[in-house]
């Protein structure tokens, strides 16, 4: 069993309470637009990172991170792509990714809003954490949470961050 710590799009910002929130994960992935090197690092010295480049990122960062993802772990194939839209709606990017499936588990960020659906037509669950970062036009800023074993996805978990610093 592996627990996993996902978010997107912290656009530079370090938020010191994810740190508490990635206790306890085996990896942390990131769905693009870490926005610094220093988020990075951050991130590494908690534990293993997985993440893809986004938009806002630059030339240091997509040359330590790839486009796109596509790995086995835990039994569960996923697809990771910063700009991937969501089931019924997907980038064009995506949907040519998705042609190599099947996947079972399709990550994306870039829209800041975090959603939680299955799609039905390609058997997939699709998350997408929203934003751990302040800049852009979300008002609460979210993670998630799970745990993946022997082909499954569980616990599920939705991490608000409030504008407060307590945690």
């Amino acid at each position: 069993m592996k627990k996993i710590l996902l978010l997107s799009d912290t656009h530079s910002h370090w938020d010191e309470r994810l740190e508490y929130y990635a206790k306890g994960a085996d990896e942390l992935w990131h769905a693009g637009d870490f926005g610094s090197k220093e988020v990075v690092e951050k991130l590494q010295a908690i534990a293993p990172l997985r993440g893809v480049y986004g938009n806002i990122d630059g030339a240091e960062l997509r040359a330590e991170f790839p486009e796109y993802l596509d790995f086995t772990l835990e039994g569960v194939r996923v697809l990771m792509l910063h700009i991937g839209g969501y089931p019924t709606r997907y980038s064009p990017r995506a949907k040519e990714l998705l042609k190599n499936g099947p996947f079972s588990l399709f990550i994306s960020g870039h829209s800041h809003i975090l959603k939680v659906m299955h799609d039905k037509d390609l058997n997939l669950l699709h998350l997408n954490p929203g934003a751990a970062g302040k800049s852009g036009w979300h008002k609460v800023r979210t993670l998630l949470s799970f745990s993946m074993d022997e082909g499954e996805i569980k616990d599920l978990q939705v991490i608000e961050l409030p504008k407060h610093t307590a945690l």
